[in-house]
């Protein structure tokens, strides 16, 4: 018989009890050393931006598999599991107010490790453009409320941050890891985790977005007054939102608020942006999205101008890479990759199983993990 069922990410309030993170903290501190030792800091770093051996490990070490919670609350106990002069490795950031000090606490880190100051600014660029991209490059309704940069002592860094959408109270985690990618704006996530596709979402880093991308840039490269005619001209009479993207199935109500929140046209663009845009003359898209000032209105207003006058199209299609939707609580998540899950699975137990507990916790962890195996 196939046993189907829905996991969700939905939004639990409060926090984590005092006993269960330091419970956590113990076990994870025991787990990251052996993994290191056995694998080295560059494989941990690729793990973390792996978004079944990240769930995999939250279960293990306790706690709820299906909560938003799962990423704060690992990330914030990794922050104190992982101690940079035994292991060589550092986490960045947190949730909320704690992700404002991620580019102090790059610096202070690289200080540590000893990097250049041209690395160090390398990093606080990545950690910079990797939010930016998440927060507006991609518009599909979920702003970052989480930002944890993990970074090693040879310089290797990888991301998980994490969106919210308050009209279904629902999140998506955001995977990065260095070396995977060329460019920030070119389809750069090794996972985008979700349990809900939108119907449409605006993805600028989509392959599909390429032309719309160069378009953009050569818009803010003409001079600004050309740019408020053609947004005039763009724009109808009546303030229109992207009704003709909205499936008719789709409850009106609820796609109304989304669509004048996320995919309609701006009503006007950040003009001092913009004129910073004309006077650098960015070279590429990246380039400009790193100009301050570049928000997702300004973003969204671009694309809309370059499809509407110049007939380049962004991509509306959902980038969401990996969803957990398969499985209940006794199996979860049925895998995408089953190799790639094995091999996580693997690692963790044999981490466990090297790790200095008591054969009770021991026992315990395996059996998490052995719940997070999808039955076949």
């Amino acid at each position: 018989m196939q046993r189907t069922g829905i996991a969700k990410l939905p939004l639990h309030y409060g926090r984590a009890p005092r006993w269960l993170v330091t419970r956590m903290t113990k076990l994870a501190q025991q787990i990251v050393t052996i993994i290191i030792d056995e694998y080295g800091q560059k494989t941990f770093i690729q793990r973390i931006a792996d978004p079944y051996w990240f769930q995999a490990l939250g279960c293990v070490l306790g706690y709820d598999w299906h909560s938003s919670g799962v990423t704060t609350v690992l990330t914030g106990v990794l922050k104190n599991a992982v101690i940079p002069e035994e292991h060589g490795v550092a986490v960045c950031g947190g949730k909320g107010k704690t992700s404002l000090k991620t580019p102090s606490e790059i610096c202070a880190i690289g200080e540590k490790f000893g990097f250049s100051t041209d690395k160090i600014e390398q990093l606080r660029y990545a950690s910079k453009m990797s939010a930016k991209v998440d927060n507006t490059a991609i518009q599909a309704g979920y702003p970052l409320y989480h930002h944890a940069f993990f970074v090693t002592e040879k310089g290797e860094w990888a991301v998980v941050q994490q969106g919210m959408c308050t009209l279904d109270r629902t999140a998506r985690r955001y995977h990065w890891v260095s070396g995977r990618f060329d460019t920030f704006v070119a389809e750069p996530h090794s996972a985008i985790v979700g349990d809900t596709a939108r119907p449409k979402a605006l993805d600028m880093t989509a392959k599909q977005s390429e032309n719309c991308r160069k378009t953009c840039v050569d818009l803010v490269k003409e001079n600004p007054r050309k740019l408020k005619h053609m947004l005039e001209s763009a724009r109808p009479k009546y303030q229109r939102s992207l009704e003709e993207w909205i499936p008719k199935t789709v409850p009106r109500l609820r796609w109304e608020r989304y669509a004048v929140e996320v995919l309609s046209m701006p009503v006007t663009l950040n003009w001092k942006a913009v004129s910073k845009a004309y006077e650098f003359q960015p070279k590429n898209y990246e380039e400009l999205l790193s100009i301050k000032g570049v928000g997702p209105a300004t973003v969204r207003g671009l694309a809309l101008i370059a499809e509407l006058v110049y007939g380049e199209k962004p991509s509306w299609k959902d980038p969401v890479k990996y969803s957990f939707a398969y499985g209940g609580k006794d199996g979860v998540p049925y895998p995408v990759n089953r190799r790639a899950m094995d091999k996580s699975i693997q690692i963790l137990k044999q981490a466990i199983e090297q790790a200095k507990l008591g054969n009770k916790e021991k026992l315990r962890s395996l059996q998490r993990l052995r719940r997070f195996l999808p039955r076949r």
